[in-house]
């Protein structure tokens, strides 16, 4: 906590700072101006957190003086749970200060494409796919966005070998970037007759939507081929050729789409994935650079690190980058995420705070 005082006691210096650039009669003027602006109003809001946090604390102090001299037991009870509630808001509001304090990163605001590839396991890596797909779809709902299936290839079993979906809403990629890598799960397959615990994984990539103007691609490195949609077991045969799968010449990436009814709109969801795919390849190869010079606590996010194991037989999910342990198994499945999200941006914050102090 008081590192995270004295990090918002520099940004309200800075917020003086920026005040006056603003107050003066040439700010209309400058280049920044939209972006002074914008910096402005989010120190304003950092400084409100910080005053509150800092009353906050000052009550607390007091209710506690308080209750060590009271004698009267009703009295002593009301100042116990007037402590209690002050500590849950105060770590609520440290919480809400943390998040605002990573860096501002624009494709944080924009809409995710997440992508699932069933591993090692067969088809219970499959039936794995499957359970990471509805579990991100459900966080979707608790967060209030929405999702679109761009891809599939379902198994007959109901598993995925691999599934493409977008999470269309605001902050959808800044809240889930975390989540790219190696899944691990731990259970007893449906298929095991003798009740023994295999281990599965599936692998899991999360991009921001791109625009026009962060990817460029020249028609002439496109080719496109169409067929027909399809899927396990002869369902959803079609007789005209309405999928599509688009090939990027200059970096051989593939991307397929068949789950739109028409070949436009399939070609049209083909090329939102690709021009994702070519961002991500641009900002593998930043973040590999800037790892070579530094790496981060909590992880490189590269898509092949372990991140995280899902063991059923002990309602248990760990995250390796934090050696986070939860017994809440069942509720993370069914989309409450932020038990695991909300520490790894907190270690991240934290990071973050030692390199600024």
């Amino acid at each position: 906590m008081d590192k995270l005082l004295r990090r918002l006691e520099q940004l309200e210096e800075e917020l003086d700072e920026v005040e006056g650039i603003l107050a003066s009669s040439d700010a209309p003027e400058r280049s920044d101006f939209a972006d002074l602006s914008r910096r402005y109003a989010r120190l304003r809001e950092l400084s409100s957190l910080a005053q509150e946090l800092r009353k906050l604390n000052e009550n607390i102090a007091e209710e506690e003086e308080m209750l060590e001299a009271e004698q009267d037991e009703q009295l002593q009870a009301e100042l116990q749970q007037a402590v209690e509630s002050d500590r849950a808001r105060l770590e609520e509001l440290a919480g809400e200060a943390k998040r605002m304090l990573l860096p501002e990163r624009p494709q944080d605001q924009r809409n995710a494409i997440l992508e699932i590839r069933a591993g090692t396991g067969g088809e219970e890596s499959a039936l794995f796919a499957a359970d990471l797909c509805r579990m991100y779809s459900r966080y979707a709902e608790r967060m209030g966005w929405q999702t679109r299936v761009l891809d599939s290839h379902p198994t007959p079993l109901g598993g995925f070998k691999h599934v493409v979906f977008s999470v269309e809403g605001k902050n959808a990629f800044g809240r889930l970037r975390l989540e790219s890598g190696v899944h691990r799960v731990q259970r007893v397959p449906e298929t095991e007759t003798q009740g023994r615990v295999h281990t599965s994984t599936a692998t899991v990539a999360v991009l921001p939507e791109v625009e026009d103007v962060d990817v460029e691609i020249a028609p002439d490195d496109l080719r496109m081929e169409t067929y027909r949609a399809g899927g396990p077991g002869g369902q959803h045969m079609q007789k005209n050729e309405t999928a599509v799968r688009i090939i990027h010449e200059p970096t051989g990436i593939i991307v397929t789409c068949q789950d739109e009814r028409s070949q436009h709109r399939n070609r049209e969801q083909a090329l939102r994935l690709l021009k994702a795919r070519l961002w991500d390849v641009q900002e593998q190869k930043r973040e590999a650079e800037m790892r070579e010079a530094r790496r981060r606590q909590i992880g490189s996010g590269d898509r092949s690190e372990k991140i995280r194991t899902y063991n059923f037989p002990q309602s248990r999910v760990t995250d390796h980058r934090l050696s986070l342990t939860v017994y809440q198994l069942e509720q993370i499945m069914e989309g409450e995420l932020d038990l695991l999200l909300q520490p790894l941006f907190e270690a991240e914050v934290e990071e973050i705070l030692e390199e600024q102090l």
